[in-house]
């Protein structure tokens, strides 16, 4: 691999690091924010949710087991950089097909290593998540703070329309459903869809067609699904007007299930409001209460805007809160089939704690 080149990350407030470079060559500009896991890191980076967002990873060691073809969650990696304490350069694992900076740096994403992932984390808790730029060719402080300055906030940000399918497409994998089992007809909104919610609807005998974000509720009706499904991905939910409207225009029409944005935009649509989070829920041991049940559930989490609790009409009810912070996690309407959870029970990583919800899906449908 020879001598490692030197790398920088410079924080929007001044702050910076300097390190070796980690994947790819070059320079890259984006949120910088934390995932608590352990584990799972090819799907943290090929989820669509962390598209535009430099990805800093808590745990000391990644790249372990290294990757494979197998556990990732949409057809790319999809944050715009990576930080770590220290890859794993001679992963061993029987499903290993490559080490992780081999799989960054043949997809073209930058990072960095060597660095006190500790201090940085902590430093986006005080500060809040804030923009950053890693480099590889320039060391200069003042040049990256100029690049930097460039760069738009999350907050306003559309990135739904940068991830979502360009055509709508029927969901298929290789163990999918044969045709005697298939019960429901599923229109899936793809704001930023992560593959394992689709085969996990898939399992539950679900036909999924995939809509790109800006699809028309008159083009849903017009498919006439079982069943609306509103999916996770990345940005500010309120600057998706478009599909607020789409889902504003389908309720008490069909069944609609979301998770992350697609319970962001499903409240938005009922009439409550969203903020931007300090820092954001990023990991797969975030603990949520269940309100129906007082059950507390393990979840796994991706998300930076959050939906106000008071600003929920009196036709909505919360069904889930979270335990560190008390903010929204998941909402029920009480006179519309349409529910909405802002973890991911799907996982991929995570806990399995939560798949229940798949089921409650499928009851609604069948009622």
């Amino acid at each position: 691999m020879g001598i490692p080149r030197s790398a920088v990350l410079l924080l929007q407030d001044g702050r910076f690091f300097i390190g070796n470079s980690f994947g790819a060559d070059g320079e890259t500009i984006g949120e910088v924010c934390f995932n608590t896991g352990m584990t799972g890191y090819q799907e943290i980076l090929t989820d669509p949710s962390y598209c535009r967002q430099i990805v800093t990873m808590t745990a000391p060691h990644i790249g372990n087991y290294g990757v494979n073809p197998d556990d990732i969650e949409s057809n790319k990696i999809q944050v715009a950089g990576f930080v770590i304490k220290e890859e794993t350069v001679n992963p061993s694992n029987w499903r290993s097909t490559q080490s992780i900076g081999d799989y960054l740096r043949v997809n073209k994403i930058v990072g960095i290593q060597k660095i006190d992932t500790r201090a940085l984390t902590r430093h986006i808790r005080n500060n809040g998540a804030m923009n950053g730029i890693i480099s590889t060719i320039d060391s200069d402080v003042d040049s990256l703070k100029q690049k930097l300055k460039k760069a738009p906030d999350m907050t306003g940000l559309d990135l739904a329309k940068e991830v979502t399918c360009q055509n709508h497409y029927t969901w298929s994998s290789t163990n999918q459903s044969s045709n005697e089992s298939i019960q429901f007809k599923i229109a899936a909104i793809d704001f930023g869809i992560k593959f394992n919610i689709l085969r996990l609807l898939e399992s539950y005998g679900c036909d999924i067609t995939v809509f790109p974000a800006n699809v028309t509720s008159r083009e849903i009706m017009n498919f006439n699904p079982d069943g609306v499904f509103l999916s996770n991905g990345p940005g500010d939910p309120a600057a998706v007007t478009y599909g607020i409207k789409t889902v504003k225009e389908l309720l008490g029409q069909k069944p609609i299930f979301g998770i992350c944005l697609g319970h962001q935009i499903l409240a938005l649509a009922l009439g409550a409001k969203t903020f931007k989070m300090k820092f954001g829920h990023r990991g797969i041991n975030h603990p949520v209460k269940n309100l129906k049940t007082g059950i507390v559930e393990i979840t796994s989490q991706n998300h930076g805007f959050a939906v106000d609790l008071d600003s929920l009409p009196p036709s909505v009810e919360p069904t889930h809160v979270n335990l560190n912070d008390n903010t929204s996690e998941g909402i029920r309407c009480k006179n519309v089939p349409a529910f909405s959870v802002q973890f991911h029970p799907e996982s991929s990583p995570g806990p399995h704690d939560s798949r229940y919800l798949f089921e409650t899906f499928i009851q609604m449908m069948k009622e």
